[in-house]
């Protein structure tokens, strides 16, 4: 299907995004199976793209399914990606094995989310995370990250909080960087206001790091694994998340699984 698109729209976002993605027309080109040439002709509006093309360019520039639906109509074409809600029925057999894995993971927390950490689901190991926040940052929808460094939620545990809270917001830094968005920009301003400002000391090792969280016997660590839907042909799978907790020594993870099975009383 064919949509009016407004003239030489085209051309200024594939621009935009090559600029974006730091790709030469060249290099592009040939990612995509086209000529430098064409690619300039399509960039300064003097061709039309034909639907195959646009979605060549579009993967050749790693766009995600909602980027690529936004080129798609930027060039005349109705989007090809569907996105339906989580409660459609042709998502039911994703939702029943999310469950399953989320589950499966027990005793570890584990959580599914959306962009920017909107909270879809949780296993009952989610609550070790939780503990003691201000009930208004649990109330849907739970932002995960807001929880993690919100002085009212995880924060006042979190013993490393400069760290744990530099990994978070400069892994949304480095998505802002290849997928703009104003309300993202305004998500980390928020964030970075929550983590301390304290310089990197001379043995600083980066912030890719275990979190340490204070609980009831002690302090846990935790590494985390991210799973993401890599064949979604679906926008709404494709931007999901999931997020498991991992004990990083022997102590946690007796800790965890205690705390999952007390056992008698």
């Amino acid at each position: 299907m064919t949509v009016l698109a407004e003239p030489g729209r085209f051309g200024s976002e594939l621009r935009r995004w090559r600029t974006r993605r730091r790709v030469s027309q060249l290099d592009l080109a040939i990612r995509a199976d086209t000529t430098q040439r064409h690619l300039s002709f399509l960039e300064r509006g003097r061709s039309r793209p034909g639907r195959a093309m646009v979605v060549r360019l579009a993967e050749a520039l790693g766009l995600s399914l909602r980027e690529r639906n936004e080129l798609l109509f930027a060039g005349g074409y109705a989007p090809i990606y569907a996105e339906s809600g989580l409660d459609a029925p042709e998502l039911g057999p994703v939702r029943e094995a999310l469950e399953r894995i989320l589950d499966g993971h027990l005793p570890y927390p584990a959580v599914v989310v959306r962009p920017y950490g909107e909270l879809v689901a949780a296993n009952a190991a989610f609550d070790v995370l939780t503990e003691g926040a201000a009930p208004e940052l649990l109330e849907p929808p739970v932002n995960v990250l807001r929880l993690a460094l919100h002085p009212d939620g995880m924060a006042r545990r979190v013993e490393n909080l400069t760290e744990w809270g530099r990994h978070i917001t400069g892994s949304l830094r480095d998505r802002a960087r290849r997928s703009p968005d104003p309300r993202l920009d305004e998500f980390i301003a928020e964030l970075d206001a929550y983590v301390p400002d304290v310089e990197p000391s001379a043995d600083h090792l980066g912030f890719a790091v275990p979190l340490r969280l204070r609980a009831g016997e002690g302090e846990l660590r935790l590494i985390t694994t991210l799973t993401s839907f890599a064949t979604a042909v679906d926008v709404t799978l494709s931007e999901l998340r999931l997020e498991a907790f991992l004990p990083a020594d022997e102590k946690t993870a007796a800790f965890l699984t205690r705390r999952a099975d007390p056992g008698p009383v």
